[in-house]
């Protein structure tokens, strides 16, 4: 490979923001790479990890599409640059709860979406986590995301 083919290459860039939920393992909040976002899992936690919403789904799914909104923003993107999303409920049956507070947040945009029901979340108690890969708009520039 050549030098210029080298620079050519997209940059692996890890974010980070002051905030969020503590990591509850060896994660970063998203890694972009090149004008793709890949954002982790959120969950309703709060900045002590405390659950925001306890038993209440829609609350939860609030506070999950709050944090989102906060990574996107970071990176220069939005809801309506979201490309994927994957749900993660506790629940199927859930999924008319959260997807009214999903309307909210993307408004007209409709992402690829997946929904998988599991067996249980890294907290007890929480009843949603979702993910999501973002095409990041042409000419943001990069940011120091660490």
């Amino acid at each position: 490979m050549t030098s210029s083919a080298s620079s050519a290459r997209p940059l692996r860039e890890e974010l980070s923001l002051p905030g969020m939920p503590p990591a509850l393992s060896h994660y970063t909040d998203a890694v972009r790479f090149g004008d793709l976002l890949f954002v982790s899992g959120m969950v309703a936690l709060d900045e002590n990890g405390e659950i925001v919403g306890p038993g209440d789904v829609a609350a939860q799914a609030r506070r999950v599409h709050e944090l989102l909104g906060a990574v996107f923003a970071q990176a220069g993107a939005s809801f309506a640059d979201v490309l994927k999303v994957t749900v993660f409920l506790l629940d199927a049956a859930d999924r008319h709860a959260v997807n009214e507070v999903r309307k909210e947040f993307f408004g007209p945009a409709r992402p690829a979406s997946t929904l998988i029901q599991v067996g249980a979340l890294v907290v007890p108690g929480l009843l949603v986590e979702i993910e999501a890969v973002v095409g990041i708009p042409a000419g943001e520039p990069r940011h120091d995301l660490g």
